[in-house]
């Protein structure tokens, strides 16, 4: 496989994430990857097929604490033409909660590319209890600051915030 073509198919994926996230329509996420495609989401579990990805992304990044994530920047990516393949770190940040801070927590992605621009496989890594310490900190600032929604409120106070 050509660098150029996984490279484009990469940029692609960024971009239509970016003006996913911008629009908050998350049902087009499913649209990246093949029918047939397998997400493997360390905490959710595995997901089959774009009508298993479609509905569980859309729950997912519709209630909190994805409702609050506005960017997913990559920090930096390997592109592997051979193995068609893109591992890379995804930054996932936190909206403003009212005081300019910055509130991020990162994941490993490893895409798998299949052709035509959509994706076979996607495989997100990071550790559950530091994005939960992010959102919790978050929630806090977001708290004092009067821009915490109702559905943050319950969960930081569930949390003992």
């Amino acid at each position: 496989m050509q660098r150029a073509e996984l490279q484009d198919a990469f940029d692609h994926y960024v971009g239509t994430v970016g003006q996913i996230a911008a629009c908050g329509d998350w049902s087009g996420f499913a649209d990246l990857f093949t029918e047939d495609a397998t997400y493997c989401e360390h905490a959710y579990g595995d997901f089959r097929g774009r009508e298993q990805i479609r509905p569980w992304i859309v729950r997912t990044m519709t209630t909190f604490p994805g409702n609050q994530m506005v960017a997913f920047p990559p920090a930096w990516a390997v592109l592997d033409p051979d193995g068609r393949r893109v591992v890379c770190e995804i930054r996932n940040l936190m909206r403003d909660p009212g005081d300019g801070s910055v509130h991020e927590a990162s994941n490993i992605t490893i895409l798998s590319y299949a052709c035509d621009g959509l994706w076979s496989r996607e495989e997100d890594v990071y550790n559950p209890q530091r994005f939960a310490d992010m959102v919790r900190r978050w929630a806090v600032v977001a708290r004092d600051h009067g821009t915490l929604d109702a559905a943050g409120a319950v969960m930081l106070d569930a949390l003992g915030g």
